[in-house]
């Protein structure tokens, strides 16, 4: 499939699910990368595409008489097949080198590391445990919360690559590049509009957990590290979800 026609916006959608997912895609010429920042803005459209997924395989055992913990365990395994698990990967590996390093160097060190540690293992349980017990709450509502939760916990991404200098000069964060404000605002007034689409002004509600987890780790990454990595963001996606979706099982049931 040609992708040299499709309109700039369409290319920055398609790159961001390249990143942020294993979606099968089009091929996108090499030129499309150079965007790759700029291209951020879409994280929370894919975030809406890869949970409205997920969600569907959830629902479904729902509708075959599974129970509702089933269901979100298949939710939970589907997502992270979408997206290669590449955030839980992240967020293993920012517990290990920002609570496992005496140094910024170690630190940085520690993250690259393939290996994962204690802290990371435990960070992964943890969240992990927090996410499945939500989605048991939400999946009964439908598959809109889920929706909702997956859009929203992509809006802090882009702030933190836009506001946050790179940590290495190297790396994944570093090959996509450094987004502008304005950017980031666009993301975040499209997931506020997906997200109320979804779930009405609970959306709201989401967001605002969203963004002080975001301002949280933002600080932490630049006090720490000095500034962000890829790993940074995909504990930020994480986090995010996870106060993403406590805000929504406060507000929806």
């Amino acid at each position: 499939m040609k992708t040299d026609s499709f309109p700039p916006w369409f290319t920055d959608i398609l790159l961001a699910a390249a990143l942020l997912s294993r979606l099968p895609l089009p091929h996108l010429p090499e030129s499309a990368f150079a965007r790759g920042g700029q291209a951020s803005w879409a994280y929370p459209i894919v975030g809406a595409g890869l949970g409205g997924l997920a969600a569907c395989a959830g629902a479904v055992a729902l509708a075959l008489g599974l129970p509702a913990v089933f269901a979100a365990g298949l939710l939970l395994a589907t997502l992270m097949m979408l997206t290669g698990a590449m955030h839980e990967d992240g967020l293993g590996d920012t517990a290990d080198g920002l609570w496992g390093g005496f140094t910024l160097e170690r630190r940085l060190e520690i993250m690259r590391d393939s290996h994962i540690g204690t802290y990371g293992i435990l960070a992964l349980i943890l969240i992990t445990g927090l996410r499945w017990s939500a989605y048991v709450a939400l999946l009964p509502l439908g598959v809109l919360p889920v929706m909702a939760a997956a859009t929203l916990s992509r809006v802090g991404m882009p702030f933190l690559m836009a506001t946050l200098p790179h940590a290495r000069q190297d790396g994944l964060s570093k090959s996509v590049g450094q987004p502008d404000v304005p950017t980031a605002v666009l993301g975040l007034g499209l997931a506020l509009l997906i997200g109320g689409l979804c779930v009405g002004a609970a959306a709201i509600g989401g967001l605002l957990a969203v963004l002080l987890a975001t301002a949280l780790i933002g600080l932490l990454a630049r006090r720490k590290i000095g500034g962000q990595t890829g790993d940074i963001l995909g504990a930020c996606q994480q986090i995010g979800e996870v106060c993403a979706l406590a805000a929504l099982v406060i507000l929806l049931t």
